[in-house]
This record gives structure tokens, C-alpha cells and sequence, in this order.
């Protein structure tokens, strides 16, 4: 199975987020933050958490990118756990046993972003808000083979 993970490119997340995510964490969409969101909600550095914050899931801090990896199902079950609890205490499920199969369809929401892609591939995530509520989509950046010549430095006698 393949998630993805948090990845910074430079120090721009900790800038633009009110809460980053940390690199490395894993993550989703997460999209259902702002649910009950109206454009006067969208401000500052909240706008650009709606606007295309992927969400940690350690954290539940934002991050820009992500980056698509391997999973080992214990962590998926982990990482499950981890987000019914968010949703109790967050957002007032009442029990784990309500809010396990709304983490579990979030988690395999995720994985099924990350399933046809290879690893290190990046995604974005735009969102606008519509009539309808709010609207994802998705941008796949794939991972660039760079040959060992790019990198090497060859030394000559002259």
C-alpha cells in the first residue's frame, strides 16, 4: 500500500501556515477541516491552509507537498487510530467505534491517490469553495530520473 509523506523544499511552509506539518509525517487530504468554511473564513494564513494544505497527521498541521511512498500495514492501522482520535477530540465523535470508519475512508481516500504512482512522486492539492461545498483536485508532479553523470564530477590530467 502506498501514503504519502510530508516533504519541505525550503522554509516557505513555516511561514504560510499557522500550523506546518512536520516533514516526514504522514498525511491526507484532509480536506474536511473546512467543511462548514465560508469565504469569510478564508483569510490570512487559514486561506492558504484551505487553499492547498495537504494535512499531517501527527500534527494536523498543513504542508504544500507530498511525497508518495510505501506503507507497512501496522502503520496504516496506527495511523488509523491516530485519526479517529482526532475526530473525537476535535470534532465530537461521540466513541471510536463511529469515528474509525470515517478515518479508515479518509486513509484509503489517500491511498487511493497514491496507488498508481510511483514513489517519490510529488502532489499538490487545490481546493475552491463552491455552492456545493468545498471542491479538491489534485496535481501529480512525477518523480524526475536524474543519471549519475549529472551528479558526478569528472576529473581530467588538464
Amino acid at each position: 500500500m502506498k501514503l504519502a509523506r510530508a516533504i519541505h523544499f525550503d522554509e516557505s511552509d513555516m511561514n504560510v501556515f499557522a500550523s506546518p506539518a512536520r516533514t516526514g509525517e504522514w498525511c491526507i487530504s484532509g480536506g474536511f477541516e473546512f467543511s462548514n468554511w465560508s469565504e469569510g473564513d478564508l483569510v490570512g494564513k487559514q486561506r492558504q491552509a484551505f487553499a492547498n494544505g495537504w494535512m499531517g497527521l501527527e500534527t494536523a498541521g498543513r504542508v504544500t507537498f507530498v511525497a508518495v511512498t510505501q506503507i507497512e500495514a501496522e502503520e496504516v492501522t496506527t495511523l488509523i487510530e491516530q485519526l479517529a482520535r482526532h475526530f473525537m477530540e476535535i470534532y465530537g465523535a461521540p466513541d471510536m467505534a463511529s469515528a474509525r470508519p470515517v478515518a479508515e475512508a479518509e486513509i484509503d481516500h489517500m491511498a487511493e491517490l497514491c496507488e498508481d504512482h510511483a514513489p517519490n512522486t510529488l502532489l499538490t492539492v487545490a481546493r475552491d469553495l463552491t455552492e456545493a461545498g468545498v471542491r479538491e483536485s489534485f496535481r501529480v508532479i512525477e518523480a524526475q530520473s536524474a543519471g549519475l553523470e549529472q551528479f558526478a564530477i569528472h576529473v581530467t590530467d588538464d
